[in-house]
């Protein structure tokens, strides 16, 4: 049973920075996709970030480039979203998801595309 749990979010001035963690377990993760999503008040869940386990390849939304990383750490089977110079439209409920990753036609930057979710973590950026 794959088991995802988000960490690390909270308040944050507008600029300022936030770490989230996402500690997986159940599975062997070398061979999945790790994603973050977010989802803000009456919107639809957005992407943020993927990356994929095996090789740690990131892929990122437009609107995030250059200001979060998301990387992972094999041996805490942790993966992290740092995010830097925090607007208040990313306050949202930030989603860690997985799903074993399929070289092909998808993209992994839909939610659909992911059969594993953690419950979430809440990012609030005051301005």
């Amino acid at each position: 049973q794959v088991q995802l749990v988000e960490s690390g979010g909270g308040l944050v001035q507008t600029g300022g920075s936030l770490r989230l963690s996402c500690l997986a377990s159940g599975r062997t993760f070398s061979s999945y996709i790790m994603g973050w999503f977010r989802q803000a008040p009456g919107k639809e869940r957005e992407f943020v970030a993927n990356i994929r386990w095996s090789t740690g390849l990131p892929n990122y939304a437009e609107s995030v480039k250059d200001r979060f990383t998301i990387s992972r750490d094999n041996a805490k089977n942790t993966v992290y979203l740092q995010m830097n110079s925090l607007k208040p439209d990313e306050t949202a409920v930030y989603y860690c998801a997985a799903d074993r990753f399929l070289a092909g036609t998808r993209s992994y930057m839909n939610p659909r595309e992911y059969d594993y979710w953690g419950q979430g973590t809440q990012v609030t950026v005051s301005s």
